[in-house]
C-alpha cells in the first residue's frame, strides 16, 4: 500500500501515470489486483494506491523491479515528497459492507518492546470496540528485509465516527501509554473499506456475520428479485414465445446483478446493527430486532405479492 501527496495541478497527470503504473503491475507474476482511493472531502491532497501479490517472493518481484523503479523515477515532480509505503502480509479478502472509511496506521516499535506493544494493542483493541461505528481491524507485523513498521488497520462505519475516535480522550490517554513502546506513528484515512482487500476479523465476533444471518439476508433481497423479474420480464418473455431455460438464463442474470450492485449493498447498510459482529456483540436486543425486522418484511412480501398475483390471476 502506498500513500502520496500529489501536488497541486497535477492531478490529471497523476493519474494517468497510475494507470500506467497499474498496468505495468499486471504483467508481473503473481498479480491479484490494484486500486487508487482519492483523498476524502476536505482532506490533503493524498492518494492511496493498493497492489496485492498473491505470494512476498512475488510482491518484491515487482517492488525490486527495473519497471517499477522507471516508473518512480518518471514521477518524482508529482509529488510534495517521497511516497509512504507499507507492505501488509496476510488479510483474507471479504466483502465489505457499503460507505465505510478505513485508517492505516504504522508504528515504529522500540527494539525489545515487541511484547508490549502486542499487549498495549490488544488493550487498544477492547476498548475500540466499544466506540460507536467501530467495524474491525487487523494488525501486520513487520516483514524482514520488506517493512520494518508494525501496521495496523481499522474500520468505522462513517468518517464521523473514525474522526471521533481518533479524536477521543480515550485514545489519546491510551497513546499516552503505548509511547513507551514505539518512538512515532502515522495515521492515514482512506474513504473506502479497501473494497474487501482485509479480512478485518481481529476482534470479538469476527469479520463476517454468521452464515444463518447472510442467509437470511440474501432471501430478503432475493426473494421479492425474483417476484418483481417473474411478473414483469418473465411475462415479457412468455408472450415473445422465448424458451424456457433461455428466459430462464435471463432472469438470472438479472437477478444476481440486482443484489450485487444495488440490493445488497443496502440490506448490508440497513442491516448494518445486526449483521457486524463487533457492532452486535452481547447486544441482545439488537439480536431480536434484526432477526424480528427480516421475518417481518419475509411477511409482508409474501402477502404483498400474495395479493399481486391473485389480481392478476
Amino acid at each position: 500500500m502506498t500513500s502520496q501527496k500529489v501536488r497541486e495541478g497535477r492531478i490529471d497527470e497523476y493519474q494517468r501515470w497510475q494507470d500506467r503504473t497499474n498496468q505495468a503491475a499486471r504483467e508481473f507474476e503473481g498479480f491479484v489486483g490494484a486500486e487508487v482511493y482519492p483523498p476524502g472531502p476536505g482532506e490533503e491532497n493524498e492518494w492511496v494506491a493498493v497492489f496485492r501479490f498473491s505470494g512476498m517472493d512475488r510482491l518484491t518481484g515487482w517492488l525490486d523491479s527495473n519497471r517499477r523503479q522507471e516508473l518512480l523515477d518518471e514521477a518524482r515532480g508529482l509529488f510534495e515528497g517521497p511516497p509512504t509505503q507499507e507492505v501488509l502480509q496476510g488479510g483474507s479478502p471479504a466483502q465489505p459492507p457499503a460507505d465505510v472509511v478505513t485508517a492505516v496506521i504504522s508504528h515504529d516499535v522500540k527494539p525489545g518492546a515487541e511484547q508490549g506493544f502486542l499487549s498495549w494493542q490488544e488493550k487498544t483493541l477492547r476498548v475500540q470496540e466499544k466506540a460507536p461505528g467501530f467495524m474491525g481491524s487487523e494488525l501486520f507485523r513487520p516483514v524482514e528485509g520488506v517493512q520494518e513498521h508494525w501496521v495496523v488497520v481499522f474500520r468505522f462505519d462513517s468518517r464521523e465516527h473514525l474522526d471521533d475516535w481518533l479524536a477521543s480522550e480515550v485514545r489519546a490517554k491510551l497513546l499516552k501509554e503505548g509511547s513507551k513502546y514505539f518512538t512515532s506513528y502515522d495515521v492515514r484515512k482512506v474513504g473506502s473499506a479497501f473494497s474487501g482487500w482485509f479480512q478485518f476479523d481481529h476482534g470479538k465476533g469476527g469479520g463476517a456475520p454468521p452464515n444463518w444471518k447472510q442467509a437470511m439476508s440474501v432471501l430478503l433481497a432475493l426473494y421479492p428479485t425474483v417476484m418483481v423479474l417473474n411478473l414483469t420480464v418473465g411475462v415479457g418473455l412468455e408472450k415473445l414465445t422465448v424458451r424456457e431455460y433461455i428466459g430462464l438464463f435471463l432472469s438470472n442474470v438479472l437477478s444476481v446483478s440486482a443484489l450485487t450492485w444495488l440490493l445488497m449493498p443496502i440490506v448490508n447498510r440497513v442491516l448494518a446493527f445486526w449483521l457486524v459482529p463487533a457492532r452486535v456483540a452481547r447486544n441482545r436486543r439488537a439480536q431480536v430486532l434484526g432477526f424480528s425486522s427480516v421475518v417481518l418484511c419475509y411477511l409482508v412480501f409474501i402477502a404483498v405479492f400474495g395479493l399481486i398475483t391473485h389480481q392478476i390471476w
